[in-house]
């Protein structure tokens, strides 16, 4: 308790605040949570792949792997750092490394990548010059085969699991919904993520306004067998998670997503890894009819 002029006890600041912000939480728990049927089917007209999100930003990126013994224990660690650049027309995205383990590459390797790089976006641009209908078509072509192969995933997903909305939650201050995503063991996915997909339990986190994804994270309740369990199998209690934040007050893209868990690779090899990746940086990515690359602002 702070004493008033009075002379009196009264409530600090702080004490206020937090029972300010305990019964907000309690009247957002006691509004009516919307209709689960007609929320998921706005966010999945919203749902685009990470991939599709970042397809137009420049960031960069922090690579953080450990690898760990049986006990736990770090025996190996690695930290690289990315640029990341939009792909070129059927490519996917071009990442180069700029420093590992905290060693900065030779300016004049980065220098010859990127002149390399040029010469190939240019000669590509002349291409597109001359057959610019051609390469409309090309890319219209995979556009929509991605699409066609997201929404199979989508399918899947929601023929795979239970889903539930459970309470509302603040996350970096934003109202979200969470849900938890049981999966069936009779369903019957015809992707192969789909497939994946039962193997994992979830739980993701939606902002209420946007309809966007916010949170996902993910544990193997099952063994993952690959390749018909001959090249690796993920070990029960992986975890993996995904994170978003509000980019420039205009999209959801990704921040950080983690993983930790063990795989037998081939017959007898067991990996055990934590990493973490971190996305920062982003700005919009273009480029002149030059197509001079730019390198993202720390």
């Amino acid at each position: 308790m702070e004493a008033c002029v009075c002379g009196t006890p009264c409530l600090s600041r702080g004490m206020i605040a937090s029972a300010l912000l305990s019964v907000t939480a309690l009247v957002a728990q006691e509004r009516p949570l919307p209709d689960q049927e007609r929320f998921l089917r706005d966010v999945r007209t919203r749902l685009q792949t990470d991939s599709t999100l970042q397809s137009g930003y420049i960031y960069v990126e922090t690579r953080r792997e450990q690898k760990v013994d049986g006990r736990g224990q770090v025996e190996q660690e690695s930290v690289k750092v990315y640029e990341s650049y939009p792909g070129l027309p059927g490519e996917d995205r071009w990442d180069r490394l700029i420093s590992e383990n905290g060693r900065p590459r030779a300016a004049s390797d980065l220098d010859k990548e990127l002149r390399n790089r040029q010469k190939k976006a240019e000669a590509m641009v002349l291409e597109a010059t001359d057959q610019p209908a051609k390469q409309q078509a090309r890319q219209q072509r995979e556009d929509a085969m991605r699409r066609r192969e997201f929404d199979a995933m989508l399918d899947d997903l929601f023929l795979v699991y239970n889903i539930r909305m459970e309470r509302r939650e603040l996350l970096d201050g934003h109202g979200t919904i969470m849900f938890s995503l049981t999966p069936r063991r009779e369903a019957k996915p015809r992707t192969r993520e789909g497939s994946q997909m039962r193997a994992f339990a979830v739980r993701a986190w939606i902002s209420e306004s946007d309809r966007e994804l916010v949170r996902v994270d993910a544990e193997a309740i099952d063994t993952l067998s690959m390749g018909f369990g001959l090249l690796a199998r993920l070990h029960k209690g992986a975890t993996l998670s995904f994170l978003r934040t509000k980019v420039n007050d205009e999209v959801w893209l990704p921040s950080r997503v983690s993983y930790s868990g063990s795989a037998r690779v081939g017959l007898v090899a067991v990996l055990r890894r934590i990493g973490v990746s971190e996305f920062s940086g982003y700005r919009k990515f273009s480029v002149d009819t030059s197509t001079t690359y730019l390198p993202p602002t720390p």
